[in-house]
């Protein structure tokens, strides 16, 4: 019933919210001088934090036209290289490159929000190379038909994608490979993608894999998301967190985590800092300080839109990842097999950790070079970055001066 609660919540805010865009409207289109008058401008102000204070459940644009790629700006073109039901992979197409470029396959959270919020990972990565993202569906809005979406799944999806960049062409010629990148969450699924890979012999196996900033191991230095992980049962995750998606969209009757409950939890570990930050929004817009004003609106644009989970895939990762820790511990199961990242001999690894990560805290993702026992020295690098939390492994200065050179020269060694 809660989800059925937090959309009448919705319903019932709709038409305030209406309100307000229409007061801007209003605002823009008939008061002209008279909208800088001081009690003017604080009134539209509160009229415009209040709708932009607000959830959506629609992926943002990814907004990137165009990249510096070698000394020129270089459009960029969104297509879908391959959909399947609960997830697309995305091409960032550069038409007027005509030189190959590595492909390379970045692998985003499934974790309450958007494949978006990797932007910035995508668009310094562009600068050398050919980029492919996992953009992830909703699955409210996934009919019931497509079935179910767990952790095995995932890395089915995973594998299927590689396969799809080791031999775009469909030729047999998989020579130039591709090289994989993952985010966070998705770096247990992707080390057991590219094990089963490996112990299929798979053509197609990535060249390179780099994680970046994950739960491989949660058992070295645990952090609060760990803990709040292991405070309760599977059964307790799955009676309390776990809600019907509602009539009106495409997935009715789908049970899923759903995206502002995620949204909740995170919110609440911070709830000052969020308030601050619309004071803030508040007054620059009342101030007219309109650059300061968009760059708060975009943040949250992007930290407000939300999907939902399946529940299978949620619980499952809960189970497995945080709460058994069984890649870790080489107990992981894909269809019938036990993984075995000892199998991977030809896939290159690199591991990113932040100093300050609260979240994936440092040694959980170096745990892979102690999985990956079959590797020789100089296929395995780790780099710790210093100063920097779990969004600064991949976004911001330092992932784009520090820690991308890194990424940059591992998939140039292999390439």
């Amino acid at each position: 019933m809660l989800y059925q609660a937090y959309q009448a919540y919705c319903d019932a805010m709709t038409p305030a919210r209406l309100a307000a865009r229409a007061a801007t409207g209003f605002r823009d289109r008939f008061l002209g001088g008279a909208k800088k008058l001081p009690m003017a401008r604080r009134l539209f102000a509160l009229a415009e934090t209040f709708d932009k204070a607000r959830i959506t459940h629609a992926r943002p644009p990814y907004g990137i036209d165009q990249v510096l790629c070698g000394n020129a700006m270089t459009p960029v073109v969104e297509d879908v290289a391959l959909s399947l039901p609960f997830g697309d992979l995305l091409h960032f197409a550069k038409p007027e490159v005509a030189a190959p470029q590595p492909r390379v396959l970045v692998v985003a959270p499934l974790s309450g929000h958007f494949a978006t919020l990797l932007r910035n990972t995508v668009e310094t990565l562009l600068r050398d190379h050919d980029v492919y993202i996992t953009d992830w569906k909703n699955a409210r809005d996934v009919p019931l038909s497509a079935g179910r979406f767990g952790l095995e799944d995932y890395i089915d999806y995973v594998i299927r994608f590689l396969r799809e960049l080791g031999d775009p062409a469909g030729t047999g010629d998989t020579r130039r490979g591709a090289h994989v990148l993952a985010v966070c969450q998705p770096c247990v699924p992707v080390l057991a993608a590219v094990a089963v890979m490996a112990q299929d012999d798979d053509p197609c196996q990535p060249r390179t894999m780099s994680l970046l900033g994950g739960p491989v191991d949660v058992r070295e230095s645990p952090t609060v998301v760990n803990d709040l992980a292991n405070a309760q049962s599977y059964e307790w995750f799955e009676n309390n967190l776990i809600h019907t998606v509602p009539w009106r969209y495409k997935g009715a009757g789908r049970k899923v985590y759903p995206g502002f409950i995620q949204l909740s939890a995170f919110m609440s570990m911070n709830m000052g800092r969020h308030n601050a930050q619309y004071r803030k929004l508040y007054q620059h817009l009342a101030d007219q300080e309109m650059a300061e004003a968009a760059r708060i609106e975009d943040f949250y644009d992007e930290y407000l839109a939300v999907l939902d989970m399946t529940s299978e895939f949620y619980l499952e990762t809960i189970d497995k990842v945080f709460q058994q820790a069984q890649l870790a511990r080489r107990e992981l199961m894909h269809r019938g097999r036990k993984v075995d990242c000892a199998a991977i001999r030809k896939t290159a690894l690199l591991t990113v950790e932040g100093e300050r990560d609260d979240i994936c805290a440092v040694g959980q993702t170096a745990a892979a070079h102690l999985l990956c026992t079959s590797l020789r020295p100089h296929l395995k690098r780790h780099h710790l970055q210093p100063g920097v939390g779990h969004y600064g492994v991949f976004s911001g200065s330092k992932w784009e001066r520090e820690v991308y050179p890194q990424v940059r020269n591992m998939i140039l060694a292999m390439a």
